[in-house]
């Protein structure tokens, strides 16, 4: 006997995903995806156009319920993920954009970000946040506050992408604590609203959506349900940063999983029990959705930003073309020459000038090096920096496993040099990481569809495991004489309490 769909979305930053699942197997029923359209600017602007992202929506949607057919009304239950931190002003009533969307990794506002620490400090940080420096989203306020001071009255609403898309489903404002602690409205201490952060910009904390409660759900509304051939009324549960979703979607065959999200930044989501405090100096720290300790989001500086550029630099223009050449690659020499690494910091300001950006590093490069050791070089300094920044993670018995999802976990290289270099902690991948995030989003309708199969993944031979070892305490050191000077780098620590 059927009983029932879920629905599970996931706005993610280039790609808009959505997956439809049997309610009481969790067995896929239908997926379909779209493109974002990221439009970029000089100095690092990455803006999309929020009606844009709507239509896309409606499009992903129209598919799966194409797909799914006479089942389509079996729908009774929604959940929404999407990306944190970004910018949106809207009408408070209607919902309007008045703004584009400002995504989060625009790098327009560092000088209003330099302007909040001054009128902080970094210990004011470290109090509220739980970390260094102040949220990128406040620099961004202060910049949309000087460029459309008309927008800023009590008429209007700063939200971000799941905020927008929740109250298209819903008619009801509400963001998650991931979103508010990159915007500078969460205090981690207490997993409350702060109004602290907004004073220093002389902003009310009215000027954001309220704090999503747990799991909670709220009514699909009338118009959504018209729209999108659904019954009013059925729960939508979120929004959930994607993050925060892919942690979820990992609760399954481990229990305390460290989540790697390999997409347009790489990000090690994992829970730190209440025995022990962490740091690190961009760290994002919600309390645990689940229990006590907290949910550690911790961002890298590094993502599918820099190996979308080795490949469309490095091996082809076409995507999937350079994709396919990629794998033969390094399939061929999983390693690049002794001696020659890479610290892929692309998307960062430049360390030795901050008024630049980029600070990706090629070290030991000679006469016969070829594109393809540049490649490989890439691929492996990705994944060294992903080990680097999360080592104490996997080393201190925080976690029983690593799971691994997003865009290049689908490669099979990537998947055995991050085996080898977190061995004996076994790592997994989710057998469909399309899917996961959208699955994560439904983990308050039911955990057991939330959570996605994985499959463990196998480590690179013994002879190679030694050559990849001492390449990447090879890369460790190139960094510390390179970066090591770098607050933003530092690694996660962890230490127990007494």
């Amino acid at each position: 006997m059927r009983k029932g769909l879920f629905l599970g979305i996931d706005l993610g930053t280039t790609v808009l995903k959505a997956g439809l699942f049997d309610a009481a197997t969790g067995a896929l029923v239908a997926t379909a995806s779209r493109r974002l359209n990221v439009e970029t600017f000089a100095h690092g602007g990455r803006e999309e156009d929020p009606s844009a992202v709507l239509r896309s929506l409606r499009a992903v949607l129209s598919s799966i319920r194409a797909q799914s057919g006479a089942r389509w009304p079996e729908v009774c239950g929604v959940g929404l993920a999407a990306q944190g931190g970004s910018s949106i002003l809207v009408e408070r009533e209607s919902g309007k954009p008045l703004t584009p969307m400002v995504l989060w990794n625009d790098g327009r506002t560092h000088e209003y970000d330099t302007r909040i620490m001054e009128r902080s400090g970094a210990e004011y940080w470290r109090r509220i946040t739980l970390r260094d420096v102040p949220p990128a989203g406040l620099g961004r306020l202060l910049w949309m506050r000087e460029t459309h001071p008309e927008l800023f009255h009590g008429g209007t609403l700063h939200v971000g992408a799941g905020e927008f898309a929740y109250y298209h489903l819903t008619r009801v404002w509400r963001q998650d604590p991931g979103h508010a602690i990159q915007i500078g409205a969460y205090d981690a201490n207490r997993g409350a609203l702060a109004q602290g952060p907004f004073d220093l910009l002389g902003l009310p904390l009215s000027f954001v959506a309220p704090l999503r409660a747990g799991h909670e759900t709220a009514p699909l509304s009338e118009g959504a349900a018209r729209r999108f051939g659904l019954r009013a009324g059925i729960p939508v549960a979120g929004p959930y940063i994607d993050q925060e979703a892919a942690y979820l979607s990992s609760l399954g065959k481990l229990k305390d999983p460290l989540q790697c999200s390999l997409g347009t930044a790489w990000v090690g989501n994992f829970v730190l029990p209440q025995k022990y405090r962490g740091y690190s100096p961009y760290q994002l720290t919600l309390l645990n959705p689940n229990g006590a300790g907290y949910l550690v989001i911790q961002p890298l500086l590094t993502g599918n930003t820099a190996w979308d550029w080795a490949l469309a630099s490095l091996v082809h223009r076409d995507m999937n073309t350079a994709l396919r050449r990629a794998e033969k690659i390094l399939g061929d020499a999983p390693l690049p020459p002794d001696g020659m690494c890479m610290i892929p910091w692309l998307a960062q300001a430049n360390p030795f000038n901050t008024e630049h950006h980029g600070g990706g590093v090629f070290c030991g490069i000679g006469v016969d090096a070829s594109r393809e050791d540049l490649v490989r070089a890439m691929a492996a300094g990705m994944t060294y920096e992903l080990r680097r920044s999360l080592g104490a993670v996997a080393t201190l018995g925080v976690c029983d496993g690593v799971v691994l999802n997003g865009g290049a976990s689908a490669s099979a290289h990537f998947q055995r040099l991050m085996a080898t270099l977190f061995a004996p902690l076994p790592v997994y991948r989710h057998v469909d990481e399309n899917t996961a995030v959208a699955r994560g989003s439904l983990y308050a309708l039911k955990g057991r569809v939330a959570c996605a199969p994985i499959k463990r993944c196998a480590p690179f031979c013994a002879g190679m495991r030694a050559r990849i070892r001492s390449a990447y305490e090879h890369y460790v050191s190139t960094w510390k004489q390179c970066y090591g000077m770098v607050p933003a780098g530092r690694p996660y620590v962890i230490e127990e309490y007494d």
